[in-house]
């Protein structure tokens, strides 16, 4: 498969997710635990993630065809989620918005594991990273390639585990005003890659050279 192709799969797939961007909610919802206690949330959490977007590399495309939905529809509407996602992050409405759903899940049981939910289901594994899988896996060639994408999102999710595991230094170290810049430049790639998805799709239908 193309290097370029594999690298575009991590971006796109990094960007949605946004580990660095989850760094801060991570910590809000752990307050108090342990560097042990941290660890076990964030594998946890990270595995579930990645066996519901590996349930939807494998499976998602059939499920599309089934309802009638083509792949070149759903890589412009996936293109167009995408490109809110970007302009939800260059105007800081992304991290209220993931405040807001952890505070959801705090609300439905503040002494439960935040590992399913809100971590994994959908501040990790949403609507944003689901959708990308899907449509990198509809563009990689047949199974081989929809491993080697499964395989970028792993790595993905593992710089998410990393960046939990180190949590409160990465913490000291960014600071708030650290995040917010690096996820403002996050922000801008994500949204020159939600256009490319856009300009594929109509090319297929042939409206775009």
């Amino acid at each position: 498969m193309d290097t370029a192709f594999l690298i575009t799969s991590f971006a796109t797939l990094f960007v949605i997710i946004d580990p660095i961007g989850l760094l801060p909610i991570f910590i809000a919802l752990t307050p108090g635990m342990t560097a042990g206690q941290r660890r076990a949330i964030a594998i946890r959490a990270c595995f579930i993630a990645f066996g519901i977007l590996s349930l939807f590399a494998f499976f998602g495309e059939a499920v599309l065809g089934f309802i009638g939905i083509s792949m070149p529809a759903f890589r412009i509407a996936g293109g167009a989620l995408l490109f809110l996602t970007a302009l939800d992050m260059l105007f800081e409405r992304r991290s209220k918005r993931r405040e807001d759903q952890a505070h959801e899940g705090e609300d439905y049981d503040s002494s439960s594991d935040p590992s399913v939910f809100p971590i994994a289901i959908p501040l990790i594994a949403g609507p944003g990273s689901i959708a990308t899988v899907i449509l990198l896996s509809g563009q990689a060639d047949g199974l081989q390639g929809t491993f080697l994408v499964l395989g970028v999102a792993l790595a993905v999710i593992i710089s998410a585990v990393l960046l939990f595991m180190a949590g409160s230094l990465l913490e000291r170290a960014l600071g708030k005003v650290g995040i917010t810049v690096v996820t403002r430049l996050l922000g801008m790639l994500l949204a020159a890659l939600s256009i490319q998805f856009i300009l594929d799709g109509l090319k297929a239908f042939g409206f775009a050279s």
